[in-house]
C-alpha cells in the first residue's frame, strides 16, 4: 500500500516507520521544517530504544515532505497524527487535525480513508465526517484507530500489540484496516471492531484507568508511610488476587508524560459538556499532582532551610527510555527546590536538553551520575533509569557531602543503604528506613 501519515511524533513516526517495515511505501508529513530535514539527513529528531535501527533497515520505503496535498494525491489511506493538545480548561486543541482535513479534502481527487491515529475526544470522528462532507466533492471515510503505544517500548507495542481497537462504518475501510494490520496480530492478538465513538472512548478508558491505578497505590503510599506498613508487601498481598492486574501499581512520584494528565482531563471535560461530573477522575488528578511535591517536602522537612544546600537529581524524563519531560515531576521538584534557594545538579542519560529547555527555572545539569552527587547534600532519585540501580553505593556515600538518599521509586533496598550508612527515605517504606515521620 501506499501509505501517509500527517505528523512525526512519537506516534506518527514509529507507525510510519513499523507499517514501512511491513513492506508498505510510507510518506511521512510534517509542517515542520527542521523536523522533516532531520529525517531527510536520515536521523530521528526523538529518542525511542529500537526506533534508529528499524528506521535506517526502511527509509528506502520512505519519504518526508511538508505538503499534505501531495501525499493526499499519491495515498488513498492517510493516517492523522497530529498533536492534540490541551487547552486551559482541559479541552484538547483540534485546530491541527482540522487543518489537516482541510488540506486533504482540498487536495482529494477520489475517495480516501482518512485513520484518526492521534488520541481525540469523544465524539470527533463523527464531527469530522460531518466537516469532510461540507468541505470535499470526495468521498471521505472516517476511521479511528487509538494507539497504545508505551513511550520506551513504542515499537515492540506496534509490532506485538496487545489488542489493535479499530472504528468505522463500512465494511470496505473494515477490510483495509484488517489487511493492514494483519502482520502485526499473526500471533492471535484480537482485532477488535467497534463504532468510532466506542473506539475514541477505548482510548480514553484505557489511559484513565492507568492513571487511577497509580493515584490509587501513591495514596496507598502515603498512608504506609503513617502506619508504618511496606508498600511492596502491600502490593504484593494485594495484586496476589486473580481478580486484580498488577501491572501499574507501583509507587512512585507521580505520572507524567504527555498522555496521562492530557487524556484525564479531557475525559472529565468530555463529561462536563455531557452535565455529568467524573467525580472519580478528578481525585485521580489532584492525587497526582500532590504526588509531585511529596520529594521537596520531605527535603525541606529533614535538611530544614534548603538556601545554600546542594541537591543531585537522579532522572529527568517523566519515565525510562525516553527523553520526553512534558509534565515529568522532575521539573516540578526541580522549580521547587530553585525557589528555596537550592542548588540543584541534574543528570538524566538522554532528557537534559529537553528539561533544560523546559524547565521554568534554570539548573545545573551535569555529565555523569557521579558529578550530580559529588559534593550534595542529598539526592533525589527521579527516574529510575538502569545505570542508577547498578551505581556503586559505597562510592556514592564517599562524594555526597551527606549520604541522604530520597529515592521517589523505590529502587534500593532500605536494608542494604542502613548497613552502608546511608539515611534512606522511600515512598511507603519508611518503616523500613527507620526514618522519621514525614
Amino acid at each position: 500500500m501506499d501509505i501517509a501519515v500527517v505528523g512525526t511524533g512519537y506516534v506518527g513516526l514509529v507507525a510510519g516507520v513499523c507499517f514501512a517495515d511491513a513492506g508498505h511505501r510510507v510518506i511521512c508529513v510534517d509542517s515542520n521544517s527542521e523536523k522533516i530535514k532531520v529525517l531527510q539527513s536520515g536521523q530521528l529528531p526523538f529518542y525511542e530504544p529500537g526506533l534508529s535501527d528499524l528506521f535506517v533497515r526502511n527509509r528506502k520505503r520512505m519519504e518526508f515532505v511538508h505538503s499534505v496535498g501531495e501525499a493526499t494525491k499519491r495515498c488513498d489511506l492517510i493516517f492523522v497524527a497530529v498533536g492534540t493538545p490541551e487547552l486551559p480548561d482541559g479541552s484538547a486543541d483540534m485546530s491541527f487535525t482540522y487543518n489537516v482535513l482541510k488540506e486533504i479534502c482540498q487536495s482529494a481527487d477520489r475517495s480516501k480513508t482518512v485513520v484518526l491515529k492521534s488520541t481525540v475526544p469523544i465524539g470527533t470522528a463523527n464531527r469530522a465526517r460531518e466537516f469532510c462532507k461540507k468541505e470535499c466533492s470526495q468521498a471521505i471515510e472516517i476511521v479511528n484507530n487509538p494507539e497504545f503505544l508505551r513511550q520506551g517500548a513504542a515499537v515492540r507495542d506496534f509490532m506485538n500489540p496487545d489488542r489493535v481497537v479499530i472504528g468505522c462504518q463500512s465494511e470496505t475501510a473494515r477490510q483495509l484496516m484488517a489487511k493492514l494490520y494483519e502482520p502485526f496480530i499473526r500471533n492471535g492478538q484480537p482485532l477488535l471492531f467497534m463504532d468510532n465513538t466506542s473506539a475514541e472512548t477505548t482510548k480514553y478508558a484505557a489511559n484513565s484507568f492507568l492513571a487511577l491505578k497509580i493515584s490509587f497505590i501513591n495514596e496507598l503510599a502515603l498512608l504506609a508511610d503513617k502506619v508504618g506498613a511496606d508498600i511492596n508487601e502491600v502490593r504484593r498481598g494485594f495484586t496476589s488476587d486473580s481478580r486484580i492486574n498488577p501491572a501499574f501499581f507501583y509507587p512512585g512520584i507521580g505520572y507524567g508524560g504527555s498522555c496521562f494528565p492530557k487524556d484525564v482531563r479531557a475525559l472529565r471535560r468530555t463529561a462536563e459538556e455531557h452535565d455529568l461530573d467524573l467525580m472519580l477522575l478528578k481525585a485521580v488528578d489532584e492525587v497526582n499532582e500532590r504526588q509531585k511535591t511529596i520529594l521537596a517536602q520531605r527535603l525541606k522537612k529533614r535538611l530544614g532551610d534548603l538556601r545554600g544546600k546542594t541537591i543531585a537529581i537522579w532522572g529527568l524524563s517523566f519515565k525510562p527510555e525516553t527523553d520526553d519531560v512534558r509534565r515529568a515531576p522532575s521539573l516540578k521538584l526541580i522549580e521547587e527546590l530553585v525557589g528555596q534557594g537550592a542548588k540543584v545538579k541534574a543528570y538524566d542519560p538522554v532528557a537534559i536538553p529537553n528539561a533544560v529547555s523546559s524547565c521554568a527555572v534554570p539548573f545545573h545539569a551535569v555529565a555523569s551520575a557521579r558529578e550530580a552527587v559529588e559534593g550534595a547534600d542529598a539526592l533525589a532519585l527521579v527516574t529510575e533509569w538502569n545505570e542508577f540501580k547498578s551505581f556503586d553505593l559505597i562510592e556514592l556515600k564517599k562524594l555526597m557531602r551527606t549520604p541522604l538518599i530520597f529515592d521517589g521509586r523505590n529502587l534500593y533496598d532500605p536494608a542494604q543503604l542502613a548497613a552502608l550508612g546511608i539515611e534512606y527515605y522511600g515512598i511507603g517504606r519508611q518503616l523500613l528506613a527507620k526514618a522519621p515521620n514525614l
